[in-house]
């Protein structure tokens, strides 16, 4: 995806974009913005409004490719939610609802009307719709969903539509790399809280639909491979995990060396200054997060 003549990237800068402007959309999983408005549709609150949401895109799929490419879910909590969501609502409805919630949210977040309506708004926005544009759909169902929705007209929820492509493009690659590297999703799932990063175990149960015994079974396997020793990763697993992120970013650079290194770093520096407003505003809640 890269031309000669285009100046080397530096691999560092890949997971620094990501970062930087992941929670102008993943912060749509923890507002009330987004249970307001797919409720409002017929949706039922709580995993329903997530499961639903997400995988809207993708069209009225069922449980098992919700499972397959959310990747570190219980099958069981997606069952009790998917088929049945798209009995109460289409999935056009819910897209058109989420979307609407997003813009919602984000206005907020940002500090209001004109706060959304700054030029560095519109300036990252069109950085990350123009980093889009060489986005691929083979291999990332996720994203290849998501891409066949209409852009949207309004700034706001171009942005948080643009992070959407990017953050599904990003995640469907890294589910390959699992799938790999051997782990399941709920194996990923506990190595990753073990990093000391991401969600807290507790957290990760609630949401994720996991039990106690299922976790305990999975650190047990993990164990046997050697890559877990106790609640820790061994340096095996902090290997592998290393790895895994590094691999993600291989995969990841596409749209990052389409805008060369001058405008992935402008990308770095408006999105860590707009996610900072989002996080300041109360977009995450406490006791979820490691470190927040």
């Amino acid at each position: 995806m890269v031309s000669a003549d285009q100046p080397v990237l530096d691999p560092a800068l890949v997971g620094r974009a990501h970062r930087a402007v992941e929670p102008l959309h993943n912060h749509v999983y923890f507002v009330p913005e987004t249970e307001q408005h797919l409720t409002a549709i017929g949706l039922r609150p709580g995993r329903m409004v997530y499961f639903a949401g997400r995988a809207a895109p993708m069209g009225a799929v069922g449980p098992g490719v919700v499972t397959a490419t959310f990747s570190n879910f219980s099958p069981a909590i997606v069952g009790r939610h998917i088929p049945r969501a798209w009995t109460l609502a289409s999935p056009e409805q819910v897209v058109a609802a989420r979307a609407a919630s997003a813009r919602a949210s984000l206005t907020r977040l940002l500090g209001g009307e004109e706060a959304a309506a700054a030029p560095e708004v519109a300036e990252l926005t069109g950085l990350l719709v123009e980093a889009c544009t060489v986005l691929t759909a083979e291999g990332r169902p996720l994203y290849a969903g998501h891409a066949d929705l209409p852009w949207p007209e309004d700034t706001v929820t171009r942005l948080w539509h643009a992070t959407s492509l990017l953050r599904e493009w990003r995640g469907d690659g890294h589910v390959a790399l699992l799938v790999r590297a051997g782990l399941s999703g709920l194996e990923a799932l506990v190595t990753h809280t073990a990093t000391g990063r991401g969600f807290l175990p507790a957290s990760a149960k609630a949401t994720r639909g996991w039990s106690d015994e299922d976790w305990d079974a999975a650190a047990a396997r993990l164990a046997e491979r050697g890559l877990l020793d106790g609640d820790r990763l061994t340096e095996a697993g902090r290997q592998l995990r290393a790895d895994l992120e590094t691999e993600t970013d291989a995969l990841a650079t596409a749209p990052w060396a389409h805008l060369g290194p001058e405008r992935t770093a402008r990308v770095i520096e408006l999105g860590k200054r707009l996610s900072a407003n989002l996080v300041a505003n109360g977009a995450y809640p406490a006791g979820v997060f490691a470190g927040r």
